[in-house]
């Protein structure tokens, strides 16, 4: 196994250890949770440049890194809503995009062809992950539950109805809904048989 996939490996580990982490509502869960969570999403894009520059891009890779990002960011998002951070709907929403997506990527792949990720699909990735780190962020603060400067700054900036949490989830769904839209049109040709 070459070194991106063992990221890539890392990633659904640090996904496991993010839902188990979730389950123990309380600062030590949480904040466990957010590390992993933030490792694996800053390791997302390692793993993908690491391969392109080392030359090492293998098949194993193109279906583990996706694979990885949608059960991190899936797992997320349903805990996001659980804990009303997000309507159910979105979480709906978006998790149902990934699967139009990899299903459409797995119909391309069949045909010999490839459905690329375009800018629109890493911005929402960017925005989802904003959304998340910011939840988990603010999870870990209400958790702290202490007074200082720098907490309540935090616990504002991250507030469920502040400056970070309800932009990033709206431009999330907004981006999820365009650049799943992007995809199917792409690959329409794919869903007619054509």
């Amino acid at each position: 196994m070459n070194l991106p996939n063992a990221i890539t490996l890392s990633r659904l580990v640090l996904a496991a250890v993010f839902v188990v982490a979730m389950g123990f509502p309380g600062l030590p869960g949480y904040l466990v949770a957010l590390v992993s969570f933030s490792v694996a999403a800053a390791t997302d894009w390692l793993d993908g440049y690491l391969a392109r520059k080392m030359g090492l891009v293998t098949p194993l890779g193109k279906l583990l890194d996706p694979l990885a990002d949608k059960i991190l960011v899936c797992a997320a998002f349903v805990f996001m809503s659980v804990l009303d951070f997000a309507p159910v709907w979105v979480t709906a929403l978006i998790i149902g995009r990934e699967f139009l997506v990899t299903g459409l990527r797995q119909i391309a792949v069949e045909a010999g062809q490839v459905l690329a990720a375009d800018r629109l699909g890493k911005w929402k990735t960017t925005f989802q992950l904003i959304f998340i780190i910011a939840g988990l962020v603010q999870l870990c603060c209400l958790a702290l539950d202490e007074a200082g400067p720098f907490l309540q700054f935090m616990t504002g900036l991250t507030a469920r109805d502040g400056l970070v949490i309800q932009p990033s989830l709206w431009i999330s769904l907004a981006l999820t809904v365009i650049s799943g839209g992007n995809y199917v049109w792409s690959g329409r040709h794919l869903l007619v048989g054509k």
